[in-house]
C-alpha cells in the first residue's frame, strides 16, 4: 500500500508517495516503512516518540499538533482527530472485514450478548465470531483477552484475519472507552444493540451522563442511518437510549418486558433454567433458557434481536435461545457441595451486576446467600462503599476480599468497602476467603464468588499473578469433600 492510499484521511497531497508496510501508535512497535501515530494517552504523549518512531524506521508522523512534527526528518501530517485517523487509516490499510458486524455497548451483559449473538448465528449455519473482554472466539481459534475493544490496528488486523478465514458474521462489545477513543471507527456496522447503564469508570468519565453520552456514539455515529438499534427497554436508561437512537434516524428495536420487537411475556425462575413466552409479531413462543439469571434472559433477548436484524429467522434465533452456553465467568456454576449447595463465579465488579446476580440468586435459594468480592485499585473508588452497601443488603453472608489491588494498598480497598457494610467478614486472602466460603456452606445456600470471573491474574502492584477464581472454588469443594 502507498502513502497515496490514504487521501482523504490523511493530508497526503504534495508528500513523496511512500511505500506503507504498517501502522502503529507505540514506539516500540515501530517497524521499517510503518505510519505512526503520536496519540495523547492518559499516561504519556505519544509525540514525546515520534523521533524514536523515527529512528525505527517510521516514514511518517501523524499528531494533532503541528509542534509535535516539528525537527522530524521525515513527513509529519497533522490532523483533527489522530485516533479517529487511526482507525480509518487501520481500516483501509487491513481492508477485509466479516460481512455483517454487529456492536453491543452497555455497562454489563456485552460480553454476553456478544458471545449469545455468535451462537445463535451458529445454530442459523452461519460462520460466527465474537470479540470481547474473554477474547476471540471464532472457527477454530478461541483466543484469551483481556481488553472488551482492541486498539484499531489490533481489531482490523483481526477482522481482516477472521475474513480470510470464511467468518461472515461477528459480534463484538463496544465499551465507553472504546468508543470514546475511536476505536471501533471504521467498522463496518449493520447493527448495535444497548443492554443497561448503571455506575462505572467514574475515574474516566466525569457524570454518568457523560458516560452515557461515550455510549452513544455507537448510534448516534457509528451506525448508518436506518440501521437497527436493539435496545434493552427494561432499564432506566432505556428511553434516553431510544430518544438518542431516533434522533440519529435509526431503526428502533425494543426488547424485554417493555419491549415491542421481543415482548418478554412471562419468565418463571429454577435453579439452572428459565421458563420464558417470547412474543414477536403476535406469534407466542416458549423458551427453555439453560442459564439462571433474570440478567441473563435480558441479554439473550437483546443478542436474539440483533440476530433476527441481521437476517437470522424469528424461529430460528429463538430456537437457538434453548442451547445457549453462558459466556465464561458469568454465574458460571462451578460445582456443588455434597449437600448441593451451588458455587458460582460472577465477573460483576460494578454495582449493578452484583446487585443483578445477587438479586437473581435469590428466588432459588433455600438457604443463606453468601457473597465473596472485593474491588479493584486504581479504579473508581466511589463504588466501593456503594459494592459494600449492596452486598450485605442482598446476602446473608458477605465476605470482603481482594480483587486486583494494582498500585493501591489492598488493606485501604476493603476498609472502603467495610465503612459500608456492617456485618461483612474481612479476609484480605482472597484463596482463603474463597475457602472459607465454600467451608460454610449448609444445603440449600448459595454462594457467588464475584468480580474477576474469567480472569487467569491477580494484579497486586506492577505483577499480575496466577490466579484463577473457578480453579480455587474446584479446589476448595474438592478440600471439603476429603
Amino acid at each position: 500500500m502507498k502513502l497515496s492510499d490514504f487521501a482523504g484521511i490523511l493530508p497526503v497531497e504534495g508528500i513523496p508517495d511512500i511505500a506503507v508496510s504498517g501502522i502503529a501508535s507505540d514506539s516500540r512497535q515501530v517497524e521499517p516503512g510503518n505510519l505512526f501515530f503520536a496519540l495523547h494517552g492518559s499516561r504519556a504523549d505519544g509525540s514525546a516518540f515520534a523521533a524514536d518512531a523515527v529512528r525505527r524506521g517510521a516514514i511518517a508522523v501523524i499528531a494533532g499538533e503541528a509542534g509535535a512534527l516539528s525537527g522530524l526528518s521525515v513527513p509529519g501530517l497533522q490532523v483533527k482527530d489522530p485516533r479517529l485517523a487511526l482507525a480509518l487509516c487501520a481500516a483501509r490499510f487491513f481492508g477485509g472485514q466479516p460481512e455483517t458486524m454487529v456492536a453491543v455497548t452497555g455497562t454489563s451483559g456485552k460480553t454476553s450478548v456478544a458471545a449469545f449473538t455468535r451462537q445463535i448465528w451458529e445454530q442459523a449455519g452461519l460462520a460466527a465470531a465474537s470479540i470481547g473482554t474473554t477474547g476471540v472466539v471464532a472457527p477454530g481459534r478461541n483466543d484469551y483477552g483481556s481488553l472488551t475493544t482492541p486498539d484499531p490496528v489490533a481489531l482490523h488486523r483481526l477482522l481482516a484475519e477472521l475474513a480470510k478465514a470464511g467468518v461472515t458474521h461477528a459480534a463484538m462489545e463496544a465499551s465507553s472507552h472504546g468508543l470514546d477513543q475511536r476505536r471501533l471507527d471504521g467498522v463496518r456496522l449493520e447493527a448495535g444493540g444497548f443492554t443497561n447503564l448503571g455506575r462505572d469508570h467514574m475515574d474516566y468519565h466525569p457524570t454518568v451522563e457523560d458516560y452515557h453520552r461515550a455510549k452513544m456514539r455507537l448510534l448516534d455515529t457509528l451506525l448508518p442511518k436506518g440501521a437497527p438499534a436493539v435496545v434493552f427497554a427494561d432499564d432506566l436508561w432505556s428511553e434516553p437510549t431510544i430518544a438518542a437512537a431516533k434522533a440519529a434516524g435509526l431503526s428502533v428495536l425494543t426488547v424485554g418486558r417493555h419491549g415491542d420487537f421481543l415482548n418478554l411475556k412471562r419468565v418463571e425462575h429454577e435453579r439452572h433454567r428459565q421458563r420464558a413466552e417470547i412474543v414477536h409479531e403476535g406469534v407466542l413462543t416458549e423458551i427453555d433458557l439453560p442459564l439462571a439469571g433474570d440478567f441473563q434472559i435480558s441479554n439473550a433477548l437483546v443478542a436474539a434481536g440483533l440476530a433476527i436484524a441481521t437476517g437470522t429467522p424469528a424461529a430460528t434465533a429463538l430456537a437457538a435461545l434453548e442451547k445457549l452456553k453462558g459466556a465464561p465467568g458469568r454465574l458460571d456454576l462451578v460445582g456443588t457441595t455434597s449437600e448441593g449447595a451451588p458455587v458460582y463465579v460472577d465477573y460483576a465488579h460494578k454495582p449493578d451486576a452484583l446487585e443483578n446476580v445477587l438479586t437473581s440468586v435469590r428466588p432459588f435459594t433455600t438457604g443463606r446467600v453468601v457473597v465473596v468480592f472485593g474491588c479493584g485499585g486504581d479504579r473508581d473508588r466511589g463504588k466501593r462503599p456503594i459494592m459494600g452497601e449492596i452486598a450485605t443488603r442482598l446476602a446473608d453472608v458477605t465476605i470482603v476480599t481482594d480483587d486486583n489491588p494494582r498500585s493501591e494498598k489492598p488493606a485501604e480497598i476493603r476498609a472502603a468497602i467495610m465503612a459500608a457494610a456492617p456485618g461483612a467478614i474481612e479476609i484480605g486472602d482472597r484463596r482463603k476467603a474463597i475457602h472459607e466460603a465454600v467451608s460454610m456452606l449448609h444445603a440449600g445456600d448459595t454462594l457467588i464468588v464475584a468480580g474477576k470471573g474469567h480472569e487467569e491474574g491477580q494484579t497486586v502492584g506492577s505483577e499480575t499473578l496466577p490466579f484463577s477464581d473457578h480453579e480455587e472454588v474446584r479446589a476448595a469443594l474438592r478440600e471439603r469433600a476429603a
